[in-house]
């Protein structure tokens, strides 16, 4: 059931409460209530075999085994694993995921870490290489966007920490100006965000008590600065814009955004968990960007991922802040403790000084011309990618992205696009509010041929749907559900579903 737009919008703004109360209304009528049952379980099966089918079938183990395995045996296995699930993100076929991919980038880095597998920066004292790691990997992604981590002066320093990925990171700035907006005495705290930022967003705003107001987007996809503003209360202590966001790969108007948070002395926080890297060398690259960074004076904190466009391991992202006092809020200390005195910079207590490692060895073995070549590489990418979108008729792209390049269509159900490019060994991401899929665009995608075989492949599902009637197999049913605003609830519920089929044993 797909809703109009005004309808959608109007139940968009009715409480998670509200409407979970409506379904169980729904659930208990006769007839009615049997119909939603049975469609939801041939959803969450539909879900569970889209989980068992991509599942090793010849390794399985649902309790410990009673003797030790042989460790050439164990290697030899998970050889062969890793290696049959290579092909789809090697080739170029996974957006996002893979960064760098490189084979000898890929094994320098496992070599580092190989050096440090056993060190943990919690003790300062026996691993002081890997502090001083942290702290230069701080240092230098300051510097990159418009920081300067040396500054004497403490309110004019860019500072941060490391942190386990973009959400860490997203929630230790959030937790940080929640923190401050308490020392304003402000006690239940909002965040002011558009609705194509991170779900991270969410998971701060939950996890920190703190209230999240979700304002659309405009036609673009990029935040509506007017409505931004409106949105703003008594009781909000940030705004948040996207650089870029992740739906649609577009850079928000942070330059007006951040303006107006100074004027009404609230923090801004710039996301630059996806886009950070690219930005900071596009116009070295030859590619004109707006200004993103703290080049901006209302520019409070920011977050940036290493593991993604800074081609570092999984599990690096950088945290920053305008100010050493603001950072200070994201620390955790416990003075009193029988166990000795305890502080550690952010969630974490113990932390992979593996990962630390890896992160300041890709940095350095890449160097900053290595980066300014591998945006070029990107950002051209990109252009070719958006140019073969436009030669396919039924499709349009979303707003006037660089890299991360969504397209919706009036006439077929992307959707089911979806559905066809993953048949042909594609991994791209559904979206919704339009309803489209976006390609974000790689390292991996710059070897020859992945963009003509994506617009052979893509041209191919366009076609495939046009001609087939739909199928209740894949995601579409899934994402069409999702886009009609009553059954939140239930697309929720489906969601948790999967997430206990990734566990079930």
């Amino acid at each position: 059931m797909e809703l109009p737009r005004v309808a959608q919008t109007l139940l968009s703004k009715v409480p998670d409460r509200v409407v979970k109360r409506a379904q169980n209304l729904l659930e208990r009528l006769p007839v009615v209530g049997d119909r939603v049952r049975e469609e939801r379980r041939k959803l969450v099966e539909g879900l569970r075999e889209q989980v068992r089918k991509h599942r090793p079938t010849d390794l399985a183990f649902s309790e410990l085994p009673r003797a030790a395995i042989d460790r050439q045996t164990l290697l030899a296995t998970l050889r062969t694993l890793s290696t049959s699930e290579s092909p789809q993100w090697r080739d170029g076929r996974l957006s996002g995921g893979v960064y760098h991919g490189d084979a000898s980038h890929v094994g320098f880095l496992d070599e580092v870490y190989s050096l440090y597998s056993q060190s943990n920066p919690l003790h300062a004292d026996v691993w002081p290489s890997v502090v001083r790691f942290e702290a230069d990997l701080v240092a230098m992604t300051a510097k990159l966007v418009g920081g300067d981590a040396k500054a004497v002066d403490d309110e004019a320093a860019v500072c941060g920490t490391l942190s386990s990925g973009g959400t860490e990171s997203i929630m230790l700035a959030m937790k940080a100006q929640r923190d401050a907006g308490r020392e304003r005495g402000i006690r239940h705290a909002s965040i002011v965000a558009p609705t194509s930022a991170h779900p991270a967003f969410d998971k701060a705003g939950h996890t920190l008590d703190m209230e999240l107001i979700r304002v659309p987007v405009a036609a673009d996809g990029r935040a509506d600065v007017a409505a931004m503003k409106a949105a703003v209360r008594s009781n909000t202590v940030v705004m948040v814009g996207s650089a870029c966001s992740f739906p649609h790969g577009v850079v928000d108007d942070i330059a007006s955004l951040s303006d107006f948070a100074r004027s009404r002395g609230l923090g801004f926080h710039s996301d630059g968990c996806l886009g950070g890297f690219i930005l900071a060398f596009a116009k070295e690259a030859g590619f004109q960007v707006p200004a993103f960074d703290f080049s901006l004076p209302g520019v409070t904190s920011m977050s940036i991922d290493l593991h993604k466009f800074g081609y570092a391991a999984k599990g690096t992202s950088v945290v920053l802040y305008r100010g050493r006092a603001l950072r200070r809020h994201q620390y955790f200390t416990s003075p009193a403790w029988s166990g000795g005195l305890y502080a550690t910079p952010g969630f974490a207590g113990s932390r992979p000084g593996a990962l630390i490692a890896s992160a300041w060895a890709a940095m350095m073995s890449m160097g900053h011309d290595g980066y300014v070549n591998a945006t070029r590489q990107v950002l051209e990418t990109g252009r070719s990618v958006k140019a073969a979108i436009g030669r396919i008729p039924e499709l349009k792209i979303v707003g006037d992205p660089l890299w991360v390049i969504a397209f919706t269509s009036d006439t077929v159900d992307v959707f089911r696009v979806l559905d066809e490019m993953s048949k042909r060994g594609w991994s791209l991401n559904g979206l919704q509010s339009p309803p489209a899929v976006h390609v974000c665009l790689t390292l991996r995608h710059a070897q020859p041929g992945v963009v003509e075989a994506f617009e052979r492949d893509l041209r191919d599902s366009v076609q495939a749907v046009r001609d087939v009637p739909p199928s209740k197999d894949g995601m579409a049913p899934v994402y069409g559900l999702a886009s009609s605003m009553p059954f939140k609830g239930l697309v929720g519920d489906l969601l948790s579903s999967y997430l206990d089929a990734l566990y079930d044993a």
